[in-house]
């Protein structure tokens, strides 16, 4: 018997089979024996019958006839008993090898079924494995298969897209967020090819790998081109929606695991001082561990007593002297050195730490004023930068009346210093702050005027004390006529509503003279002086020759470099 096709692709079954046909064709010889062994047996007694009788017939009348019969009916009985003996032996092999021939058919047969159920276990294992891999929504690959990709090719370039208003739009109206994440996935699928992995790996964030086999400015050239078409409107039930693409492009190279790089290129989605970042690389990375690593040391710099403040005096040109300074922060880290605020203050503002600094820069301040009464030869006024999160604070005039009681300080020698932006913002409770600040006897000064959209309604409703020129106008400003009809504009309108006038950031004798000549008379900047320690200061406001002679508006004044730019 022969096998067909089928069974020899399988050579377990074969193999059975094989066994089963050649005990089947032996049980069939001996079935066969042993159905015909009662015929045989009958045969093989009539001969004995037979030779029997043919021997009586040849010894009849013989003497010894009765004893010849007897041996020659025992010879035939025995060759007759000799070959009913052999079909016995014959038959009960036959049975046994059934018995055996069934029994290797049945551990046959169960060793196959249980093979085919272990078979289809790890085909279910392995349909549910990818079913799970699957986004439920999009219907994508999850970060899984991504990873095990990315750990298979070694090398690539991952390019990962963000939909920035996913959460926002989820958290009001959850279906529509569905259905443009729906249309941000059949776009992305029908700018790629077929073969190209994309996999949805976060809520809003979808990522393509592009293996080591493809040209790392080819798969940039695509990734800048699929963020293009991403940003294109959508049109869902008659509604626009323009949606807000952020992309990231990261190489997997050596000595980073593909885990770590999915999660990095993640978590930078997140990072403010990463918001305009494309490609997340090495240096970008670098940015952000220093910046996290400032962070935790300002959150104890504090209990380390880290800050001081230093002093930039403010200028009264009419009358020739010192009036005050602006208190600034400084950061003495002790490894680190000095820290520039440029660096920190940015990282104190974006880390929520600007009320907690910001609480000590104002008590420190208070503290340092309280010190100067009887010392400096007139009153002097400190002024310091508030920022929005301390106004914000409804405990703040609360806290500024405690600090001035704590220290006896004349509420006439602090000045709070704002924003353009804060200071014109249209707050019911913002004015009503300023009424108590005001109500305390506190000053209060708009800074960096000028470069915010401050109304005139503002300005005479609060009723500042202060307006500073920001920086931007000063600098150059004898050379440049934008400047000088900005700073003419502001000068004007501070005589007006009889507001005090400062120009910060002056740093040539040309400067000073042209705001001097056009009416200006406060003035703030390094053409006077740096920043200055306490006791420095201090030996700055007693040297009132030093300060006259900068303050002398006369032709021959020398030209002093520009410290900053």
């Amino acid at each position: 018997m022969k096998c067909d096709e089928s069974t020899r692709s399988d050579p377990f079954l074969h193999k059975n089979l094989s066994t089963w046909y050649h005990f089947t064709a032996q049980k069939a010889v001996m079935v066969q024996k042993g159905a015909t062994s009662g015929a045989i047996l009958l045969r093989r007694l009539a001969l004995a019958s037979v030779f029997v009788a043919g021997a009586c017939l040849v010894h009849v009348g013989a003497g010894d006839f009765a004893t010849f019969a007897l041996i020659a009916a025992a010879v035939g009985c025995g060759w007759a008993g000799s070959a009913w003996r052999h079909d016995w032996k014959l038959w009960r092999l036959s049975q046994r090898l059934e018995v055996i021939s069934g029994e290797g058919q049945k551990i046959g047969i169960a060793e196959r079924l249980a093979e085919n159920a272990k078979g289809l276990e790890q085909a279910l294992a392995t349909i549910e494995r990818r079913l799970i891999e699957r986004h439920g929504v999009s219907g994508l690959p999850t970060r899984e298969p991504l990873l095990e990709q990315m750990e298979q090719d070694g090398s690539g370039v991952l390019g990962t897209f963000a939909l920035d208003d996913f959460e926002r739009l989820a958290g009001f109206d959850p279906d529509l967020a569905e259905r443009v994440l729906l249309e941000i996935v059949a776009r992305i699928v029908r700018m790629i090819p077929v073969e190209r992995l994309i996999a949805h790996v976060d809520q809003g964030h979808f990522a393509i790998w592009y293996g080591n086999d493809i040209d790392p400015l080819l798969a940039r050239s695509e990734i800048d081109a699929i963020a293009y078409a991403l940003g294109g409107r959508l049109k869902i039930d008659q509604r626009e929606i323009l949606p807000s693409i952020a992309t990231r492009c990261a190489a997997l190279v050596d000595g980073i695991t593909p885990q770590l790089l999915l999660t990095r290129t993640l978590a930078s989605f997140a990072l403010e001082d990463m918001q305009d970042t494309h490609e997340l690389s090495d240096q970008a990375i670098a940015q952000v561990q220093q910046r996290y690593a400032i962070e935790q040391d300002l959150r104890s710099a504090i209990h380390r007593n880290e800050f001081q403040l230093h002093f930039q005096p403010l200028i009264d040109a009419h009358w020739q002297c010192v009036t005050g300074a602006e208190a600034l922060i400084r950061w003495h880290h002790p490894e680190r050195g000095s820290v520039p605020p440029s660096l920190f203050i940015p990282i104190v503002e974006a880390a929520g730490l600007a009320e907690q600094v910001g609480m000590w820069v104002l008590n420190a301040a208070a503290r340092q004023a309280s010190e100067w009464e009887g010392r400096a030869a007139g009153p002097l006024r400190i002024a310091i930068n508030v920022s929005a999160n301390q106004l914000h604070d409804a405990k703040f005039a609360e806290f500024l009346s405690r600090t001035l009681h704590n220290h006896s300080l004349d509420p006439a020698c602090l000045e709070i210093e704002l924003t353009e932006g804060v200071a014109s913002a249209d707050d019911a409770d913002l004015a009503r702050l300023f009424a108590k600040i005001r109500a305390l006897g506190v000053k209060i000064a708009i800074d960096d005027f000028g470069t915010g959209y401050s109304s005139f309604s503002t300005l005479r409703q609060l009723a500042f004390d202060k307006i500073k020129i920001d920086r931007e106008f000063v600098t150059d400003v004898h050379l440049c006529p934008q400047s000088q009809a900005i700073c003419h504009s502001i000068i004007a309108l501070g005589r007006g509503l009889d507001i005090r006038v400062l120009a910060e950031g002056v740093e040539t004798a040309e400067e000073y003279r042209w705001l001097s000549q056009n009416g200006c008379r406060h003035f703030q900047g390094y053409y006077f002086s740096r920043p200055l320690s306490a006791n420095d200061f201090l030996s700055f406001i007693n040297d009132r020759a030093g300060l006259a002679a900068m303050l002398e508006l006369t032709a021959d004044i020398p030209q002093i470099e520009r410290i900053t730019s």
